[in-house]
């Protein structure tokens, strides 16, 4: 029988070997990194360098989501000693969620790293150009809009925002102050298509503590495209059926991002497998020090 510290060693062995079985890089936004290698799992997290501040990683959560999201890797990032925090996205309308969450932004000292998931990705894009701290973006299943495209362009031609109808899909709560309607996911939509990679009592859990989202949200053309100008790299999974792989890698393509296909997974991939998130913010933290920004 193993004792217990061999066999702790062991089962991290199996966890960083099946997390790089699952992560693949496919592509880089620049010269002298590899274009197709299966990504380390379990690596070394490196938050700060010699005589530089540290980078503060700030989480940006999506639509029919909070903050909570993210629990998975800010508990990963924390415990390794980096400065993290989780940003409010009130999912009203793209422009001004991204006026409050670069307000945020602004109260934080030093370097930012923007990590956004699905609508959140959006926000970043848009956040990061208003503001002077931050150095990158890291697109978590997200949505990367070129100036003047809505989120609800960008979910992909074979998405379930698509090709399934909207009554089944979404349930609608009229009568906000600004004439707008509100959308809440239905049980069998998150259930089945926004989180379908979770054991289904906690999918349905975070279906019922769902937040809503208003139509602005996914409207709202997008006035930014930070990506033109700062470093990013895009987590994408292979089973997402909101955002298709296939448009994620194309706007991941189009801003040059450094690509990692993660092989499953849901548009709630974020929840399922922080780990595997967190591979990719780690390496962004380690490619931006390294770059001394």
């Amino acid at each position: 029988m193993l004792g217990l510290p061999l066999l702790r060693r062991s089962r991290a062995i199996a966890t960083a070997a099946t997390l790089a079985a699952s992560l693949t890089l496919i592509g880089t936004g620049h010269a002298g990194l590899p274009t197709a290698a299966h990504a380390q799992g379990a690596a070394p997290i490196h938050c700060t360098a010699p005589g530089r501040q540290p980078i503060t990683v700030v989480f940006v959560h999506g639509a029919w989501a909070d903050s909570s999201s993210w629990n998975g890797e800010i508990k990963e990032l924390q415990d390794a000693g980096c400065a993290v925090r989780a940003a409010d996205n009130p999912v009203e309308n793209l422009t001004t969620d991204s006026e409050k969450v670069a307000a945020f932004v602004r109260t934080i000292p030093g370097p930012v790293l923007l990590v956004g998931h699905s609508y959140g990705g959006a926000v970043i894009s848009n956040a990061a150009a208003e503001v002077d701290n931050v150095v990158g973006l890291v697109y978590v299943d997200a949505a990367a809009p070129a100036v003047g495209e809505p989120l609800s362009a960008l979910d992909g031609s074979t998405s379930v925002i698509a090709t399934k109808p909207a009554s089944e899909l979404f349930q609608q709560v009229p009568g906000t102050p600004d004439g707008n309607t509100n959308l809440l996911l239905t049980e069998n939509a998150f259930v089945n298509y926004f989180g379908d990679d979770l054991p289904r009592a906690q999918a349905r859990q975070l279906w019922a503590s769902q937040t809503m989202t208003a139509t602005p949200a996914i409207d709202t053309p997008s006035r930014y495209a930070a990506w033109k100008t700062l470093p990013s790299w895009y987590f994408i999974s292979t089973g997402d059926k909101i955002i298709t792989p296939e448009s994620e890698l194309a706007m991941a393509h189009r801003a040059h991002s450094h690509v990692t296909v993660f092989h499953g997974g849901s548009h709630l991939t974020l929840v399922s497998h922080p780990a595997a998130v967190t591979a990719v913010v780690t390496r962004a933290l380690s490619a931006l020090l390294a770059e001394g920004r």
